[in-house]
């Protein structure tokens, strides 16, 4: 039996979203952007040349992204040997719950909750759950924030106080930063645990706690983020997957994002490290399995710190991996590459981007499949390992 392998590249979009205005993204593309800063020379660190994805272009990777967003990326754009499209999303969002509950067949049916650019930016009634279920008198932040300048400017009030560091940002979350040594990991994740069901309530999609370690002047997060996302309002790919008795492998956040809802085994770390881990699927996954994986350091590493020489190397380390990954799959498995959103490193401020995304494919026919919808790669996933799709998307095989 065919196996199928879904990668999500986080927040590598490729522009053109017909919607991009309406979330202040206009002329968003994360990957035409990279290129193009890197072709011109305007990469620090001593990094030159354009930037090299041969083997994510030779999927379809410049056509895709000229496809979505009619830009020609400098240093890409070779015929491609893949199967290849770009995807819009129609989710009410630019974030990871919706990006990555409709590439698994879901669009997101409600409006989300966003706290306003204010401070304090959260109501009453949050503030005082937090306090009671962490057991202190206040919350430091509560405000929009950048994850690692807040750890910044308050990481050493944090350690002196106990208070947890509580903030927000364009997206649909709630996150607690908490020095793993000092306040506790597990007090941390049981406080995120806690405050989950009062703001799901509010449909505030995810509460993350967000662990760092150091001393002042040298804070920085660690590997042990958990997210505590809404569960699907209805069944996913793992789900149609689980329920025909295949076996779901989550390598990355993806168990967190689908709240461990048709899982069956969980692979964590840095990007390196899961990387090694989703080789090892390739290497001993089940006949007829689904492994879903997410690859964050994208995002949260050069995305938000709008770095794109970061970016662009995290990029070609990506590419560099895929021919030994795509080396270890078996006759009939398919490999599907895409995103969830963008977060273009060279746009104003510092959050996610509304952008289309590209959809490489490796393992099937080569060939154009156009623009598509989200819900179409679950539907081409599904078709693949010979599940019912519960007519969502089509399949583009």
């Amino acid at each position: 039996m065919p196996r199928a392998f879904l990668v999500v590249l986080d927040s590598v979009g490729c522009g053109g979203a017909p919607d991009a205005a309406a979330f202040g993204d206009a002329g968003a593309n994360t990957l035409a952007h990279i290129a193009e800063t890197c072709a011109a020379g305007r990469a620090d660190e001593g990094r030159k040349g354009p930037l090299s994805l041969p083997n994510m272009d030779a999927l379809g990777l410049g056509r895709a992204i000229e496809l979505a967003s009619g830009v020609t990326a400098p240093g890409l754009g070779v015929a491609p040997t893949g199967r290849w499209g770009a995807a819009t999303e129609v989710s009410p969002g630019k974030d990871t719950p919706s990006g990555h509950w409709e590439l698994a067949g879901v669009p997101v049916p409600w409006d989300w909750t966003y706290f306003p650019d204010t401070h304090p930016a959260f109501p009453p009634e949050v503030r005082e759950a937090v306090c009671t279920a962490a057991g202190t008198d206040g919350i430091l932040g509560d405000c929009h924030a950048s994850g690692t300048e807040i750890i910044e400017r308050l990481g050493t009030e944090h350690v002196r106080t106990g208070w947890p560091i509580c903030y927000t940002s364009a997206d649909s979350v709630f996150q607690i930063a908490a020095h793993e040594e000092t306040f506790g990991l597990e007090r941390l994740l049981r406080l995120c645990q806690d405050l989950a069901p009062l703001l799901h309530g509010m449909r505030v999609g995810r509460v993350i706690a967000r662990p760092f370690v150091g001393d002042e002047g040298s804070y920085r997060r660690t590997s042990n983020r958990r997210d505590f996302a809404i569960a699907p309002p209805s069944p996913t790919l793992c789900d149609w997957a689980q329920v025909a008795g295949r076996q779901v492998n989550a390598i990355g956040k993806i168990g967190d994002i689908f709240s461990m809802r048709g899982i069956d085994t969980v692979a964590k770390g840095t990007d390196a490290e899961l990387m090694e881990a989703l080789q090892a699927r390739v290497t001993d996954a089940d006949e007829g399995s689904l492994t879903f994986a997410n690859f964050v350091e994208f995002d949260t590493n050069w995305g938000h710190r709008r770095d794109p020489t970061g970016y662009a190397r995290q990029l070609e380390w990506f590419d560099a991996q895929l021919p030994r990954v795509m080396a270890g799959l078996q006759p009939g498995d398919l490999l599907l590459l895409t995103a969830d959103h963008g977060n273009d490193p060279t746009y104003r401020g510092t959050e996610h981007t509304r952008e289309r995304v590209p959809v490489l494919m490796h393992g099937v026919a080569p060939g154009a499949v156009g623009l598509c919808a989200f819900a179409d790669v679950a539907a081409t996933v599904a078709d693949h390992l010979g599940l019912d799709p519960a007519g969502r998307g089509r399949s583009l095989l």
